[in-house]
């Protein structure tokens, strides 16, 4: 693939985590990501269909294939967002979904997966946040087979019967057990300065025009103030005569969530980190049609900026690449 001029060398990852469908939304949208598939893989008959998969007679498990540029979406975050979708724990399917087909397993393409993804497995293990031992294996990736049309993109097509397959199999409710945002609000209180508090813990909201970075013009990225996940870059921020910082974008879609917000008699829809669960501000349809039309409308007191020149020696050495 040819990106701005340079040649990019584009990977592949290959993950098992139960029902395919489960699998594609937490990675398409996601920077550096070119491709999602659905598919079948792990056994030895040649283009299967779902049906014969779903027997538990041809070695093949559902499982998902991405293509990715590894100098934005590095395979460790791969691995990481893997983890955060399935019970590892479960050698015998996923959830309500049970047999072979649906076992997990992480399917690496050279040497250099296959020693991230045990170091990652280990890391896991060792962390203490399951009480049974990982039993994901990780094996040498065979022959991938792209699913039947009506499975690819299954969360966007039917997005009612996915929400509710996802809810109803337990993976929804597992995944905010184990990986759900952890608040101690007394050491937040410690921690944050009381408009920090009051914004990312109470729903606040700054006074336009009386924030830090309304009017920011350096180059960098906004993170979390909780978490520290990169939020927002300011390749994105615009000035929307507001009053407080504004962004078309964020950085990478996963580490926001949206909810509904009916709160001061308007219909809104709020921003929130799906790391801290901590309230950012609110996303609305009137930014620039040039690059899509949204206008997320951040509070300043929710988000730390960290200067490109100080992106390495802070920890985001990772996102430099938004500025070359």
């Amino acid at each position: 693939m040819i990106k701005e001029g340079f040649l990019v060398a584009l990977q592949h990852a290959t993950f098992a985590g139960g029902c395919f469908w489960c699998m594609v939304e937490p990675f398409t949208e996601r920077p550096g990501i070119e491709a999602v598939v659905s598919g079948y893989t792990g056994g030895d008959k040649p283009n299967p269909t779902y049906e014969e998969v779903c027997s538990n007679t041809t070695g093949h498990v559902e499982a998902v294939q991405i293509t990715f540029d590894s100098d934005v979406f590095p395979y460790e975050k791969l691995v990481e967002t893997f983890w955060q979708q399935i019970d590892p724990t479960d050698a015998g399917g996923q959830f309500h979904d049970r047999g072979q087909s649906y076992e997990t397993a992480i399917f690496y393409h050279d040497e250099q997966q296959r020693q991230v993804a045990e170091a990652s497995k280990a890391k896991l293990q060792e962390s203490g946040r399951f009480q049974k031992d990982i039993v994901t294996p990780i094996l040498p990736a065979k022959p991938f087979y792209p699913a039947e049309e009506k499975h690819q993109d299954y969360y966007k097509k039917n997005k009612f019967h996915y929400k509710m397959y996802k809810r109803g199999s337990g993976r929804e409710d597992f995944i905010k057990q184990y990986w759900g945002p952890k608040k101690d609000k007394a050491k937040l209180k410690e921690i944050l300065t009381p408009i920090q508090y009051h914004v990312t813990q109470e729903n606040g909201t700054e006074r336009p025009f009386e924030n830090e970075y309304w009017n920011n013009t350096n180059e960098g990225i906004y993170v979390d103030v909780v978490s520290g996940k990169a939020l927002f870059s300011s390749k994105d921020q615009y000035d929307a005569g507001c009053g407080w910082p504004s962004f078309t974008k964020p950085i990478d879609s996963y580490e926001v969530k949206e909810n509904m917000d009916l709160t001061h008699g308007m219909v809104r829809t709020e921003v929130r980190s799906a790391e801290s669960d901590s309230h950012l501000g609110h996303v609305f349809e009137d930014g620039p049609q040039a690059t899509g039309g949204l206008r997320y409308c951040m509070n300043s007191a929710a988000m730390k900026f960290i200067p490109v020149r100080d992106m390495e020696k802070e920890g985001y050495g990772e996102y430099l690449y938004l500025f070359k």
